[in-house]
Order: C-alpha cells, then sequence, then structure tokens
C-alpha cells in the first residue's frame, strides 16, 4: 500500500521519538545524523513532540567553535503506555512510562480449554485494570494499549484472522476489548512486536537485518530487513513456524504435517520428551510450562533425558534457522520468548552446532546467534511501541482540527 504524506510524517516523528528514548539526552543535529532526516525537518518533529510534551528541553553541549547545541530527552512522565501479551498459556500486561521502563506488571494463567474469546478478553481486562491501578496514574495519562496476540492479524481492522492453536478464524478481538478497556487500542502479532523490542532496545539495535525467533508454544520469525520491520503485503510475513521441516511429519494445528512448530514450540518439545522416555518425571502431560521449567532444571542437574531432550530439539530448530541465515543472509539471529527464555545457555550452544551443520558457510561467518537479552517481557514491550506509534499517528490526524472526545483508535501507522 502506498503511504501517504501524512504516513510518513507519522513515521518520521516515530523515529525521532525512538532515537531520543535510546539516547536521551541528545541534540538535534544528533538527531539528524542518526535518523538521515534533515535537520530542519528534525527541527520541525523536535517542535511537535516538545508541544505534546512527550520529550522537553534539558540545556546545552558545547560544540567545535559554534554555539551552544540544545539537548532533549524524553519526559518520562509525559504519558503511560501499556503492552499486552496474550500468549496460548497466559497474559502479561506491563505498563510503561514514555521512557519505556516498566512501572508495573500483571499475569493471569490461561489453562487448558480457556482460550474462547471472551475468556482471553476477560484476563486481558482484569490485567489492563490491574495494572493502571497499581501505577496509580490517571486514565487520561494512558496513550494507547498495543495488543500482541498470537496467529495472523488485520490490525487495521483489530480482527484475529486465524489463531491455530485455538482454532480462532475472524475474532474480532478490539471491537471485543473496547467493551471492557476505554483507552485506545492497537493490534498486531508476537513476531512483530518482539521484533520490535529487539531493534529499541536488544540485540538488533543499530542493525540493519535481523531474525527473532519466537520460541513459545507456536513458533515463527520476525524479520528486520534494511533497517526495518517486514510485514509482508498481507502482514503475514514470518509464519516460519509453519513451514515445513519433516516430510509427512508430525499433524500440526494448521492442518498441515510437519511443522517447524511441531518439533520445537513447547507441545512439541513435549513429545520429543515423550518420545525418547514417556514415563519420565519430567514430563507433565497437561502443563507445557511445568514441563519446559522441568527441563531447565534438568538440564541444570545434567539429567541425560533432559539433555538429549535438548540436543534433539536444537537439531530440528537449528536445521530451521539455517534456513533463516540461508534465505536473510542476518546480521543477528535472537532466540525469545518464554521458551527460549527457559533453557537459555544450554540450548543456544546445542543451536550454534546445529545451524553451523546446515547453514552456508558465507551467511553463517556473516551471523550471530544469542539469546534475547530485554530484561522485561519483549512482546509487552514491542505492543507498548504499537500504541506509541498509533498515539503519535493520532496526533498527526487531530493536527487540522480541534481535539473532541477521543474515539478508539484502531489503526496502527505501517512500519
Amino acid at each position: 500500500m502506498k503511504r501517504t504524506s501524512r504516513d510518513i510524517r507519522t513515521a518520521n516523528r516515530y523515529e525521532v521519538l525512538r532515537q531520543i528514548i535510546a539516547a536521551s539526552p541528545t541534540s538535534r543535529q544528533e538527531l539528524a545524523a542518526a535518523t538521515g532526516l534533515s535537520l530542519a525537518t528534525v527541527a520541525t518533529l523536535v517542535g511537535e513532540l516538545l508541544d505534546l510534551r512527550m520529550i522537553t528541553e534539558v540545556g546545552f553541549e558545547d560544540s567545535a567553535g559554534g554555539r551552544p547545541r540544545g539537548l532533549v530527552a524524553v519526559n518520562a512522565s509525559g504519558g503511560a503506555l501499556i503492552g499486552v501479551d496474550i500468549a496460548e498459556t497466559y497474559v502479561r500486561v506491563e505498563l510503561f512510562d514514555l521512557a519505556l521502563n516498566v512501572l508495573a506488571r500483571a499475569d493471569e494463567d490461561m489453562r487448558p480449554g480457556e482460550s474462547r474469546p471472551e475468556q482471553v478478553v476477560g484476563h486481558v481486562a482484569a490485567a489492563v485494570g490491574s495494572v493502571v491501578a497499581q501505577a496509580g496514574v490517571e486514565g487520561a495519562r494512558v496513550l494507547g494499549v498495543g495488543v500482541s496476540v498470537p496467529g495472523q492479524v488485520d490490525r487495521d481492522t483489530g480482527v484475529a484472522e486465524y489463531a491455530p492453536n485455538w482454532d480462532w478464524h475472524d475474532v474480532p478481538l478490539l471491537d471485543l476489548l473496547a467493551e471492557h478497556i476505554a483507552y485506545p487500542l492497537y493490534m498486531d502479532n508476537p513476531l512483530r512486536a518482539s521484533a520490535v523490542a529487539e531493534l529499541w532496545f536488544g540485540a538488533a539495535r543499530g542493525r540493519g537485518d535481523a531474525v527473532v525467533v519466537n520460541l513459545g508454544t507456536g513458533v515463527g520469525a520476525g524479520l528486520l530487513l534494511g533497517g526495518g520491520l517486514h510485514r509482508g503485503v498481507s502482514n503475514s510475513a514470518g509464519e516460519w513456524g509453519h513451514t515445513t521441516l519433516v516430510l509427512d511429519g508430525r499433524l500440526c494445528h494448521c492442518g498441515n504435517h510437519g511443522c517447524v512448530e511441531t518439533y520445537v514450540g513447547a507441545p512439541g518439545i513435549m513429545v520429543n520428551l515423550r518420545e525418547l522416555a514417556a514415563d519420565s518425571p519430567l514430563l507433565h502431560p497437561e502443563d507445557q510450562t511445568a514441563t519446559i521449567d522441568a527441563l531447565a532444571r534438568g538440564i541444570a542437574a545434567q539429567d541425560p533425558v533432559a539433555l538429549k531432550v535438548v540436543r534433539d530439539t536444537a537439531r530440528y530448530l537449528g536445521a530451521g534457522i539455517a534456513d533463516l541465515v540461508n534465505l536473510f543472509n542476518p546480521e543477528v539471529v535472537v532466540l525469545s520468548s518464554w521458551v527460549a527464555a527457559a533453557l537459555g545457555e544450554p540450548l543456544l550452544h546445542e543451536v550454534r552446532e546445529a545451524v553451523a551443520r546446515h547453514a552456508l558457510r558465507r551467511p553463517l561467518a556473516a551471523t550471530e546467534i544469542v539469546l534475547s537479552a530485554i530484561p522485561t517481557d519483549p512482546v509487552c514491550l514491542g505492543a507498548a511501541t504499537f500504541a506509541l506509534e498509533g498515539a503519535l499517528q493520532s496526533v498527526g490526524q487531530r493536527t487540522a482540527a480541534k481535539r473532541t472526545t477521543p474515539a478508539r483508535s484502531r489503526t496502527a501507522p505501517p512500519s
């Protein structure tokens, strides 16, 4: 879709604010160099952000032989953002200030069978109410709520088009959430959210090309290409978890056989364990989280079954990541989400060895493979940036008219 001048202005405003958040305090000259925008454009955008009280003037720095340069910094208390991570086994919500520091967090467990849309919405609404109460922020200060939901989503209409692990088809999720949450709502999926989090604060910062591999119940790859988020023509890029790894292999929730997800997602790892040792005390048949946590403890204790399961899982994962390395030639591949965090360095070590067996030598030599080092939930953080982006777009839409009673926004600008 062709971008309008307003879209471009919103994207530039967002990029300038991103650089200020990343490097406060900073000067207009440094912002121009970092963004590639002209100094005049940066000065105009900084002026808009100052008017919005999202940033503030914080003094001057000496320049070589010239006038002192004015410095600006993010105004952390200038608003609040909420990020929602809806996963198959939990809902996590974090409330951030404008510097993207976490001020409050709430978790809701989702048990098997609790995946009907109204049940998920109830968990989200409860957790959002909790973080607002914990942080003690006034409702007017909440600029928006970014919602990450698994599967394929239409972020313009707020519809969860397809979530295979829940058998969701065309669920009007934002409409349902708007019945309980009064703040502006913006939606995308965890692949995009985790990729943006790594771009802002993680291993992809300053990198032109990166792949963020989400390892949870579901599996996918967030793509950062040419310095920006790659969405694809229908916002469906990154469904690597549903590419075929084993011909005529395990049945996947998507209806196909042998998908990557069926071997390296949490349920797939449970199958790996069951096939190796069906009576293992590490296996909690109805509880993914408990099984992965038990495997992590087993690895630490050098339990041979746990070590073998992680090695077998890494064989599959390494073959799949080698495909990503060969296809996209990234500077870095980041292992993210809760399974990667739980299995940690032992999984990373085995994956690196497995990728080296399958990837072509030249692209592999240019690629780092690392664990996500973001200390908070990367998906919540990325979802909060969607709310920030949407808030900046809403500001642009209001500049030509006086503000009336705010309506729920359902359109996030293109990244």
